[in-house]
Order: structure tokens, then sequence, then C-alpha cells
């Protein structure tokens, strides 16, 4: 229960189809400048601001998540499923976070001292990437 409940069901139209298509194609985490540019590919005439609303609308479906790493623009992941990401704070990269499950836990934990129903949570690693690490040594 990530994302917020429509109340009619949306058509999924071949922009849609293909803006979900690019971002499933990739574990970068793009921008939407980044998604709108492969895109343009496919779909010559389509605009920045549909790519948006497209990402907007895929997300309240909760088929991507939208990432804000302290970064100016948004990121997106086209794993719907909640798990963990770790952020190069050199490059800027954002990864997945593969091997460990999300400790749901956490969720009951806060819950129950705090008398809040807990849905997900989301949490992000900060550091240097294997790359990165490497060129400071």
């Amino acid at each position: 229960m990530q994302g917020k409940e429509r109340k009619r069901p949306l058509r999924n139209s071949r922009q849609r189809a293909i803006i979900l298509e690019v971002l499933k194609s990739t574990k970068t985490h793009p921008t939407a400048d980044w998604i709108y540019e492969k895109v343009r590919k496919k779909i010559p005439n389509i605009s920045l601001g549909t790519v948006y609303r497209n990402l907007s609308v895929l997300k309240e479906m909760g088929k991507i998540m939208e990432l804000n790493c302290g970064e100016k623009c948004s990121r997106y992941d086209g794993n719907p499923e909640n798990h963990y990401h770790f952020v190069c704070l050199k490059c800027g990269q954002v990864f997945d976070v593969e091997g460990l499950a999300v400790n749901r836990k956490i969720d009951e934990e806060v819950s129950e001292k705090n008398g809040w129903e807990v849905f997900y949570h989301r949490m992000e690693f900060y550091g240097l990437c294997g790359e990165c690490s490497k060129k400071n040594d």
C-alpha cells in the first residue's frame, strides 16, 4: 500500500508502456530527463511534460518507485517492491542493495511504540561506491 489508490482504473497507453519498458530495462535509477531522452528514440514527438505525467501515474499505480535521495531531482526505479538503496556521495549513482531483505520488524516496533499505523519504510545508505572508493585509495 505504497501509493494512493485511484478511484477509476487507468488504461495503459502506448507512451506509458514504453516509459515503463525503458525504466525496467535499466538498473541505474535514472532521472526523468534521462528517461525522456531514451523514450524520444521510440516516440520522437513526446514532450518532457508527458514523461513526467506518466511517471507520476505509474507511481500512483504502484508500478514504479520515485526516489528523492537529497538531490534536486527525483530518480525512478522500475522495481516497485520495497527495497533498500545505496547512494554514492561522490558520483551520485544509486544502487539497489542486494542480499538484504527489508526489515519488517522495524515497522512493527515503530507502530507499537508510537501508536501509529506504519505501512512501509524506506531507507538509503550513503557512502562511496566501489569505483569511487578505489579512486580514493
